[in-house]
């Protein structure tokens, strides 16, 4: 099927209440143009360096989101056009993303990244961590952040059981969150693998890259 037919056919999967984010990453500018033509706006790049070469090259009504870890010495590259920020992991990263926000007159928007799957390569904070930031008097001082929600990865298994619980775990917390925290309107979990499922546990934001532009050559 080709790029146009796919993103339709997910698009037709998911609610009009949810986000797509067409994972674009190591794909070449003519397939996020293809992507784009067909009605698409919103694109996920996980390295710093692809995401601000793409957005120099493409259409500027293009809203991008970084989804992969940022360092804090990359967040100077992406900070004055970035849509979304996925992946806050860190009071030092938020800290960063505002500095940098600050120097274009902007309000970044942010996500947590709050780990709920089980392998020790994934990034993110525990629950206990992100309460204690959120309730921190130094976030206040940051006026150039806005925190809208929580992203999670689910573990990398075939075991729907454990990916469904994880997935709930989060939206259980997210709503928690959500009651004191009126900013939040944001729960971005759900990628090719197990999308469907993030979407039966409450996900508002899904990350797509390989059900509508194909297997990608990882890099």
């Amino acid at each position: 099927m080709s790029i146009v037919e796919n993103l339709q056919k997910v698009k037709n999967t998911i609610p009009e209440t949810a986000t797509l984010v067409a994972v674009s990453k190591t794909k070449p500018n003519e397939d996020i143009l293809t992507a784009y033509n067909a009605g698409q706006r919103i694109f996920g790049e996980n390295k710093v360096q692809e995401l601000v070469e793409k957005q120099e090259a493409l259409p500027k009504d293009i809203k991008w989101h970084l989804i992969g870890h940022l360092q804090t010495n990359k967040v100077k590259y992406i900070a004055s056009f970035v849509d979304l920020i996925h992946a806050v992991d860190s009071f030092k990263l938020l800290k960063e993303i505002n500095k940098q926000a600050q120097k274009h007159n902007r309000t970044i928007p942010c996500l947590l990244q709050i780990k709920i799957a089980k392998e020790e390569s994934k990034f993110g904070l525990s629950f206990e961590d992100a309460k204690n930031l959120l309730s921190s008097e130094e976030l206040k001082q940051l006026k150039n952040v806005n925190i809208v929600g929580l992203m999670g990865m689910s573990t990398n298994t075939t075991d729907e059981s454990q990916i469904r619980n994880e997935f709930k775990e989060l939206n259980k917390f997210y709503l928690q969150l959500k009651a004191t925290h009126p900013t939040f309107t944001t729960l971005s979990m759900g990628m090719s693998g197990d999308y469907n499922v993030a979407l039966q546990e409450g996900s508002t934001m899904v990350r797509i890259g390989s059900t509508i532009f194909g297997s990608r050559a990882y890099n």
